[in-house]
């Protein structure tokens, strides 16, 4: 068995398209319109994707204060600047519980909290 992806509901399709190519670094796949109501897209390299759907009758997006998405970055210092830079807050960190690693959260346009994280 392996993991495929997480699907993600979004209250606007634009916003969390530009949140996730720009900002998180993931190319879009595939990007299709199921109906017209219904829009979904699939994003990322590899095995694993981040699928994000937008239903055009939902008004909220329904997401668990304690889920995170992490992704792997470079550098955590060049990253919070980048995030700063394109007028993304950040949620909490830069935190190092361990010389071996360091992250910081951010959240995506719907409260999302996303993980960016550098392996020392």
């Amino acid at each position: 068995m392996k993991f495929c992806w997480t699907t993600i509901k979004v209250t606007n399709m634009e916003k969390s398209l530009r949140f996730y190519q720009e900002i998180v670094g993931l190319p879009v796949n595939r990007h299709f319109g199921m109906g017209t109501d219904m829009e979904i897209a699939f994003l990322g390299e590899g095995e694993t994707q981040v699928e994000l759907i937008y239903n055009k009758g939902a008004n909220e997006a329904n997401l668990g204060k304690d889920i995170s998405l992490g992704f792997e970055v470079a550098s955590i210092d060049e990253m919070m600047s980048y995030v700063k830079e394109k007028g993304i807050a950040v949620h909490s960190g830069p935190f190092q519980p361990n010389p071996h690693v360091k992250f910081f959260y951010v959240t995506d346009p719907d409260g999302l909290k996303i993980q960016f994280v550098e392996n020392m």
